[in-house]
């Protein structure tokens, strides 16, 4: 269906729920095509092309409140979507909070986002499964040592977005995604290691080239053989981009209103006070063309921003959505997050630190000794306490550079201690997704080796 039609199948919805006892209701319409391709050895192992939509459905009917979904966008499929959910809301228990953003709240940032390319949708799929071909292969051709591959991926989207509510917005957008990976094997002995590259753009033509990604993927396990335990000790630990950016995502955690009301964060009443070292500037910018978290508005219908949640180490904002932000006694700050159905949840646009001036060589030199990590394992992070463990691998910096492999060791310490560590922020920063840092040297840790 075309954008346009697709505004109008959520302006109907809108529309019978209204005339069918809502007092208010919001529609989100998706649609899109998606296409994967893995390789493995040569030869294609998995192939998808896929179409989906559907639109979901929120009422409320004073405070209560109900949702549905359907992927039969008719006139009669929309009229028993609406149907479902007021049925719902009809018996559900009343919620004080719930509700939409109020109409001064609502709009949307005007001009091209940069979201949609319109290459993506040319390529041909042959070319496609080339691509991941020929990254597969120039990565096995890269050194005797790389014996095995455990696959090379290709995948492409192109698909738009519908939000109306019953307080008079209507809002769209269409948005394009490429990606190409490879996953090579290398071996010296009994010893195997494996490790990847990726390259992800709006566009086909912004990707990086298949020969890239395979050299790239390639020396990245090369690197990783002979890798040796460690003894405990506690020492700098230099998070790669790679991996840094997972720092971002346990801060996010903690700043989002669901957590600040639930009281479940370890940054809990810490507005305005500082939480980290000067230097520290994380911001939630969903504003930026072009970028992976960039959005016209987000999933309430309010424009997107740029929110400094970090300044110079000072805790500045909490992130809300609507729901969150009443709870509190505050405003949202459009950050509403939704999938087709239910109430919104909160996300990020693009969550990232602001870089430093020193490159990585810059950063080993001035550590002169302590672990570079390239991976991190497990799950040991608790948002709630700050606790932070982690199974980790990747390089021993000795002498200002990065010497050997290690592996099978373990990272800790706690959150809040771990940011005001923070010694050296890199240079490197780049837009790898909608949750990006540079490089990060962070003093003090625990590393719990032989």
């Amino acid at each position: 269906m075309s954008e346009a039609i697709l505004r109008d199948v959520a302006s109907l919805a809108i529309r019978l729920a209204a005339e069918r006892g809502a007092t208010d209701a919001e529609c989100t319409i998706a649609e899109g095509d998606e296409f994967s391709a893995t390789v493995r050895l040569g030869e294609v192992e998995t192939l998808k092309e896929a179409g989906s939509r559907a639109a979901g459905l929120r009422v409320l009917i004073g405070k209560r409140q109900g949702s549905s979904y359907t992927s039969d966008l008719t006139d009669e499929g929309v009229s028993q979507m609406v149907d479902a959910a007021i049925a719902i809301a009809r018996i559900t228990e009343e919620d004080p909070f719930a509700g939409l953003p109020e109409p001064e709240e609502l709009g949307q940032i005007e001009g091209d986002l940069k979201l949609a390319e319109a290459d993506v949708a040319l390529v041909e799929a042959s070319a496609r499964i080339d691509a991941a071909k020929r990254a597969e292969a120039t990565a096995l051709a890269a050194d005797p040592r790389i014996t095995n591959s455990e696959g090379a991926g290709c995948e492409t989207y192109t698909g738009c977005r519908v939000f109306a509510n019953s307080r008079g917005f209507l809002g769209s957008y269409s948005s394009t995604t490429a990606s190409l990976s490879v996953t090579p094997v290398a071996r010296e002995g009994e010893q195997m290691e494996r490790d990847y590259w990726h390259s992800i753009s709006r566009s086909w033509a912004g990707l990086e080239s298949p020969e890239d990604v395979g050299r790239k993927a390639a020396a990245r396990a090369l690197r990783r053989l002979g890798a040796r335990k460690i003894e405990t000790c506690k020492a700098t630990v230099v998070f790669e981009p790679r991996v840094a950016k997972s720092i971002l995502g346990h801060i996010f955690e903690a700043v989002t209103g669901e957590a600040i009301y639930r009281k479940s964060s370890f940054l809990l009443d810490k507005l305005n006070e500082k939480i980290a070292v000067d230097g520290l500037t994380l911001i939630d910018d969903a504003t930026m063309p072009g970028y992976f978290g960039t959005s016209p508005f987000d999933d309430e219908g309010v424009p997107s921003r740029r929110t400094v949640i970090v300044q110079n180490g000072v805790l500045k904002n909490y992130l809300y959505n609507t729901y969150s932000a009443r709870k509190l006694g505050a405003k949202t700050t459009g950050n509403g997050s939704r999938g087709l159905t239910g109430a919104a949840g909160i996300g990020h646009g693009t969550l990232f630190i602001e870089p430093g001036t020193k490159t990585p060589e810059e950063i080993y030199a001035a550590v002169g000794t302590g672990l570079y990590v390239t991976e991190l394992i497990g799950f040991g992070v608790n948002t709630v306490t700050g606790d932070y463990s982690r199974g980790a691998a990747g390089l021993w910096i000795e002498d200002g550079k990065l010497s050997y492999p290690v592996a099978e060791i373990t990272i800790a310490g706690h959150l809040s201690d771990m940011l005001k560590n923070i010694i050296h922020i890199g240079s490197d920063l780049e837009f790898r997704g909608s949750t990006c840092a540079p490089t990060i040297a962070i003093s003090d840790m625990t590393i719990s080796g032989k």
